[in-house]
């Protein structure tokens, strides 16, 4: 074999052996990247859980709440006090 088909066979054989590892590096890149993901989505799921307990927690709060207190709309007996004076 000439210098020169050595030097080619070498270089191209270099090139292909990078480019397997690049091509490797960057599926466990990609992998690791993917599996964050799934971490984040799973935090995210257990914040919206825990939220929605709390959200219920209060409305059973509330509905406690309204069965001891009498509420009524004032807001329309001083609209109806302010109406004459006009």
């Amino acid at each position: 074999m000439s210098r020169a088909s050595k030097l080619t066979l070498a270089g191209t054989s270099l090139f292909a052996v990078g480019t397997v590892v690049m091509v490797h590096f960057q599926q466990k890149i990609e992998k690791e990247a993917m599996h964050q993901g799934v971490v984040r989505d799973m935090e995210q799921q257990r914040i919206k859980k825990e939220r929605q307990l709390d959200f219920e927690m209060q409305k059973i709060l509330e509905e406690e709440y309204k069965k001891g207190q009498t509420v009524r709309d004032t807001t329309a007996e001083i609209q109806t006090k302010e109406l004459p004076n006009r």
